[in-house]
């Protein structure tokens, strides 16, 4: 059953780190998804730069907004897409992720939206 563990950081957190800090964070963060690979449960992951743009239809209007955005105190800073017998098993690996030291990691399961 696919699982997304969201990466869900404070927006600006990665201003206040020096270069070499934010460099040992994201190796502990591609180390996490090694371990995900070894033991066959990790699909995709990527990291999230911080947002550019938002899109919406207004309308047959299209509206684009640049960013950054003032009113988004969070932003979702980068994704493992999982493949987990149970939601249990998700969670457990949603604990052992570094990130969970400096941000929340939000398990969602994937799927249809109306079944």
């Amino acid at each position: 059953m696919p699982y997304m563990l969201l990466v869900i950081e404070p927006q600006g957190q990665r201003r206040t780190r020096t270069t070499e800090e934010g460099q040992a964070l994201y190796q502990s963060m591609l180390e996490f998804g090694e371990s995900l690979k070894k033991q066959g449960v990790l699909r995709m992951t990527s990291a999230l730069r911080e947002p550019q743009v938002r899109v919406r239809l207004e309308g047959e209007r299209q509206k684009i907004t640049d960013g950054p955005f003032a009113e988004a105190k969070e932003l979702i800073g980068g994704f493992f897409l999982l493949d987990c017998q149970t939601r249990e098993e998700a969670l457990r690996h949603a604990a052992q992720c570094p990130a969970a030291r400096w941000a929340q990691i939000e398990v969602r399961e994937t799927g249809p939206c109306y079944e």
